[in-house]
């Protein structure tokens, strides 16, 4: 089952980051974020992956074509490059990536829909490269076949960016509360679809999943939402960016559910 994974913004609210890369190369811990994400989905046995390209894609292949050469030992010989030997580790990654350019400008719904000739099988997933959860991605699928709709997303609880006060009586603060997780669901952006998806999106660049698409998914009843109370967290902005650093740097990593 392939794995699709949404890489050609241009992550402007992260600007400090993303003008000289691609959001999904901006690093948590030494490696960009979009390698945490893989192995996520890697932990849970799926290691086909579409990469959907745009802005700057050339650095996440370059990445990728390199990765191995840059994180293990290797032997070489000078004369006899061909026989080059990569000493890889336990943990090494068997993965197969497609390389998929899907337009500069191209919104989510037709980036997805420009990769339809590489799926091959009856559901498949897709996120976004900016988005860490430990949520287990078998339990979405296994929810996703069970409720047996076309789309499937994740319903996470956001955290506050803003202190909520709660007034009191006679012009007082009753409470304060320091940038709470909310009780609303916001969808945290770990889908599983069916192949019938594609009748809803379209090559235009301007198709934008999360509008027309969803919301006619939403008429037909054919929308599922698999609710998560756990961890997630997604690099919008500088501020997240550093908060996922400094968890990393203390030791606090929920999503590195892999050994």
């Amino acid at each position: 089952m392939k794995v699709v994974i949404l890489c050609g913004g241009e992550g402007t609210r992260l600007r400090e980051e993303t003008e000289y890369k691609p959001k999904p190369m901006v690093t948590v811990g030494g490696l960009p974020i979009i390698w945490h994400i893989m192995k996520t989905y890697s932990h849970y046995g799926f290691n086909e992956f579409v990469l959907c390209l745009g802005y700057k894609g050339e650095m996440i292949k370059q990445f990728f074509l390199t990765h191995e050469l840059m994180h293990n030992d290797v032997t070489i010989r000078t004369g006899d490059r061909e026989h080059d030997v990569i000493h890889k580790g336990t943990d090494s990654d068997d993965w197969t990536i497609t390389f998929a350019e899907t337009g500069l400008k191209s919104m989510t719904g037709s980036r997805i829909k420009r990769v339809e000739k590489y799926i091959d099988s009856d559901d498949f997933l897709v996120t976004y490269g900016d988005g860490l959860t430990d949520a287990s991605i078998a339990d979405t699928l296994a929810f996703h076949r069970k409720m047996g709709k076309v789309a499937t997303l994740t319903g996470v609880h956001p955290q506050s960016r803003f202190g909520l006060i709660k007034p009191g009586k006679d012009g007082l603060v009753e409470s304060f509360m320091e940038k709470p997780v909310l009780y609303d669901f916001v969808n945290g952006g770990y889908y599983a679809f069916k192949k019938d998806i594609f009748d809803y999106l379209s090559k235009d660049e301007s198709c934008v999943l999360e509008t027309k698409p969803l919301e006619a998914l939403v008429r037909k009843k054919q929308l599922a939402m698999y609710k998560y109370e756990g961890f997630w967290y997604a690099m919008d902005t500088y501020k997240d960016y550093l908060e996922l650093n400094k968890m990393w740097d203390e030791g606090k990593r929920p999503w590195k559910v892999w050994g």
